[in-house]
């Protein structure tokens, strides 16, 4: 049971960047996958979720219209696209599902 995320790196303001997280090792289909952010010295929070036929979605009400999840369960991959960062957008990206443990995490940073 594995989840992996990439795609993170350093972005001016403005710019966007398209986070990834791969999962193996469950059912990803069955599973609500969410996106995380830790930014420094601060507790990690939601940022968004999609339920495993992509009907739903939900966001924190600071990234709304600004990103957007999605995802492709015959390629067990969930995704982030995230436009118009600023740099409170700036920390640690984690995927997760329920019961599933927590990965690396993927840096963004969000710097002039």
């Amino acid at each position: 049971v594995q989840l992996v995320e990439s795609g993170g790196g350093l972005v001016q303001p403005g710019g966007s960047l398209r986070l990834s997280c791969a999962a193996s090792g469950f059912t990803f289909s069955r599973y609500v996958m969410s996106w995380h952010r830790q930014a420094p010295g601060k507790e990690r929070e939601f940022v968004a979720r999609i339920f495993g036929d992509s009907r739903r979605t939900d966001y924190v009400d600071s990234v709304k219209g600004r990103f957007t999840i999605s995802r492709d369960n015959a390629k067990y991959t969930v995704y982030l696209q995230m436009s118009n960062l600023k740099p409170e957008d700036t920390g640690v990206y984690y995927c997760n599902a329920p019961g599933i443990s927590w990965g690396q995490g993927t840096q963004v940073t969000v710097s002039s």
